[in-house]
């Protein structure tokens, strides 16, 4: 049975949120110190995500001692080991037994709460490794850089930078545990403090260990990671702001976002997302799921996950900050804008629905119950419908299905924000891509427990809405596949193979195909668990 390998990072990690005592009463769940320390470090990487560094739940259900210990050993035991049918995924293969075992015990003991982070130990963590004033002005390896495939290789730590046009790898980058978001300079920023930006130049990333690091796609690969910080101990998502001068990073723990220099990484801002939810019910941890920057306005949005709230945070003047704060609905989590940059579609897992905000006027523009149970969309898509006109989707993470609504408010009207299509998949899904140049729209299946479809995409007809094709990405056992990225020109689709278990062979790759024929191309080795893929010059354009 393959172990999880625990990282001195993750480690540090696991002792920075809290080294609390193992010790119970005699009849209680009990662990040693040393087990103890192990299964919080192990409840970190995998389950918290869903769960809740205080296990009250989010989109996985709530996991405090009063739900556990009801389940008892056991019961617990085969939940990690086999999944559900909710769409947590089987753990057999990434946790030995006595890791499950152990984490079954864990989570019938007290969580221990984790420490706070002051801006000063943000700043303090601040490292500059290339100064400003010696970035070049032009590339400096001769590549095509806006089809640049920027990879996150979740497990090993590191982004990997892709030459689209050749396939080939140009860098493993460190960037802290866990990566799980990457986002880009978006416009030729002329007033950036560095001079004019083209969009895409510069790329930040953030970890489930809460270290944003700078990547500047103009440098030789030996620097191209030229500054970092370290805004929480846990957190998911980063966006830069419009002009180019600010990043702002979300935390998981400490529930809060923190606005930063884009130039420097140094933080600037720090403002807290605890509060009084929706129900009227206060919540110590309100995490920060989604960040986006407005593509027509001067500020960020910020999701307040577990407060089922979208913040809306004016950055032109980051020392009296304008937040308009939307209700929407629990628990907030992906998401993505409509063609037009104004409406932004996001689900509320929990809740089994889409929530749209419109940034123009900052206010709630709808609710889409959705059928289908836990929506998430991931990157999204959308497309134009020959029936119902310009249309958004979701996959969902409880049910194999992707939901389809109209977006276009203006044109289309009878549609706007009404469920158009529900097209039946094999199995429950975590990412949905499209591209304007393709007749397809291709969506995973990793949330399902069977091999034959965690490692099978399925691509649908934007004309028909019918499944034209289910590709198998992969056979090896204890792979899946997922994630699905296209190039700059939209004739190539960029799928994950994701080696889910053996962290020290990198046996992940990238699975390239035609995008009109669907055919396979050409497979990129040398990867470990590659998981999101964003291109150049399609992310950095909103091209979905």
């Amino acid at each position: 049975m393959k172990k999880l390998s625990l990282t001195a990072l993750s480690i540090a990690v696991g002792v920075a949120m809290g080294g609390m005592s193992s010790v119970t009463n005699a009849a209680a769940p009990s662990l040693s110190d040393a087990d103890f320390e192990k299964a919080k470090t192990l409840y970190f990487q995998r389950c918290a995500g869903c769960h809740g560094v205080l296990r009250k739940g989010a989109t996985g259900k709530n996991l405090e001692p009063k739900a556990t210990l009801e389940l008892g050993q056991e019961r617990l035991e085969k939940i990690i080991t086999y999944g559900t049918e909710g769409g947590m995924n089987n753990f057999d293969d990434i946790f030995s037994k006595e890791e499950i075992a152990m984490v079954s015990t864990y989570i019938q003991m007290e969580p221990p709460i984790p420490p706070e982070m002051s801006l000063q130990m943000m700043k303090d963590r601040t490292k500059t490794y290339v100064k400003p004033a010696d970035y070049p002005s032009k590339p400096m390896h001769g590549r095509n850089w806006k089809n640049f495939f920027v990879v996150i290789e979740r497990d090993a730590g590191k982004v990997a930078i892709i030459d689209g046009d050749k396939h080939e790898i140009v860098a493993h980058l460190d960037s802290g545990y866990a990566v799980h978001v990457i986002k880009a300079t978006e416009h030729h920023a002329k007033e950036h403090p560095v001079g004019g930006v083209e969009a895409g130049r510069f790329w930040y990333s953030i970890g489930r260990d809460g270290k944003m690091m700078k990547i500047d796609l103009f440098q030789t690969p030996d620097k191209m990671l030229v500054a970092e910080t370290q805004i929480a101990y846990d957190a998911r998502d980063v966006a830069v702001s419009g002009d180019g001068k600010y990043v702002i990073g979300g935390g998981y723990w400490p529930p809060h976002f923190v606005i930063a220099d884009a130039v420097t990484m140094e933080p600037l801002k720090v403002v807290s997302t605890r509060g009084v939810n929706v129900d009227g019910e206060y919540v110590n941890e309100s995490r920060v799921a989604a960040i986006y920057t407005t593509p027509n306005e001067s500020a960020f949005l910020v999701s307040a996950k577990e407060l089922g709230q979208m913040w809306q945070v004016d950055y032109t003047d980051i020392d009296n900050l304008n937040i308009v704060k939307m209700d929407t609905a629990k628990y907030l989590h992906d998401g993505f804008f409509d063609p037009t940059g104004r409406y932004f579609q996001i689900a509320a897992n929990a809740s089994n629905k889409m929530v749209v905000v419109d940034t123009k006027t900052a206010k709630l523009e709808a609710m889409i119950d959705t059928t289908g149970k836990k929506p998430h969309p991931g990157p999204g898509a959308n497309w134009m419908d020959p029936k119902y006109g310009p249309v958004g989707a979701t996959t969902h993470l409880g049910t194999g299905m992707v939901t389809v609504w109209g977006n276009d408010p203006m044109g289309h009207k009878d549609n706007a924000w009404k469920i158009v299509r529900e097209i039946e998949t094999d199995g429950a899904g975590v990412f949905i891509r499209t591209h304007p140049t393709s007749d397809y729209v291709w969506a995973d299946q990793t949330k399902h427990p069977e091999p034959e479809v965690q490692q099978s995409v399925q691509v649908i007809s934007k004309a028909t809405g019918e499944i034209v094709k289910t590709i198998r990405v992969t056979e090896e056992a204890g792979k899946a596949a997922l994630h699905m990225e296209f190039n700059q020109d939209g004739s190539e689709v960029w799928v994950s193979v994701w080696n889910r278990a053996d962290n020290s062979n990198p046996t992940g790759e990238i699975v390239v195909y035609d995008a009109k024929t669907l055919k396979e191309k050409t497979r990129i080795k040398g990867l470990t668990t590659p998981t999101g893929k964003f291109n150049v010059y399609n992310r950095t354009n909103h091209v979905t």
